[in-house]
């Protein structure tokens, strides 16, 4: 007969230590201690592993190699990529060509002066220069076009001379070549005439007044317009002749 030798205290500590290994442990009562090892569920058997009780918190918030974690949750929650907006970007472009058209069907404008509307109406610069530059490449921002433009009708129906139209036309910030070529468009003949014109209108309203009085009022106003020195004289000259002053003479 086979004699084994009779257990130790050490022995029955590690027998209840021991992890049931088959279904034979379970029914000899492995199953209580089936539920140490696996935790019940509240996750007490969890918080006893070792290495929550070395790191301080489960492998299962650790987080994996793609930088997510494994209970489901992003490892970088703050951040997040910057991207772009064509859709805010389409709603500030259709605005800009909303504000432009509405400007430009009151009246001509210079690309200088729609710039300034549009930084008023707040605008961001790199949104209006791009309206700015389609808006030229279609032909409906000219500033050659409005600079003729203003020539003729500063000229023809205001009476104004080419020094009171290069003013006004680099009040409008328009390029000065572009300026230079526009005051071509009147011509000498053309502007003593006008200056001409507006002098006989003129002296038919100072009537009560003496040669003296009519020389000064009149100089002025003919310089006010914008013509020079020589144009104001001839028109003064002519002006004089149709009233039947023909002795009186301007140097």
């Amino acid at each position: 007969m086979v004699s084994f030798p009779p257990e130790s205290p050490d022995d029955r500590s590690a027998e209840r230590l021991a992890p049931v290994t088959n279904l034979s442990d379970a029914r000899r009562g492995g199953s209580s201690r089936g539920a140490e090892s696996r935790g019940d569920a509240s996750g007490r058997g969890m918080r006893d592993h070792p290495s929550v009780r070395q790191f301080g918190r489960p492998a299962a918030e650790f987080p994996t190699r793609s930088g997510s974690r494994s209970d489901g949750r992003s490892g970088s929650e703050h951040e997040q990529p910057n991207e772009p907006k064509p859709a805010a970007e389409e709603k500030s472009g259709k605005r800009a060509s909303n504000v432009s058209m509405h400007q430009l069907a009151r009246r001509g404008m210079s690309r200088w002066e729609l710039e300034q509307v549009l930084a008023k109406r707040e605008i961001e610069p790199e949104i209006a220069a791009a309206e700015l530059d389609r808006l030229e490449s279609v032909g409906l921002l000219d500033d050659a076009a409005l600079a003729v433009t203003l020539v003729y009708t500063q000229h023809t129906r205001k009476g104004l001379g080419r020094s009171a139209i290069q003013q006004e036309l680099k009040r409008r910030h328009i390029d000065p070549v572009i300026i230079e070529d526009a005051l071509e468009e009147i011509a000498d003949d053309d502007e003593l005439e006008r200056a001409t014109e507006l002098a006989v209108k003129r002296i038919g309203q100072l009537s009560s007044y003496d040669d003296e009085t009519v020389k000064r009022r009149l100089h002025g106003f003919l310089a006010r317009k914008g013509y020079s020195s020589s144009v104001v004289r001839q028109a003064m000259d002519a002006a004089f002749s149709s009233r039947g002053k023909r002795g009186v003479r301007f140097q």
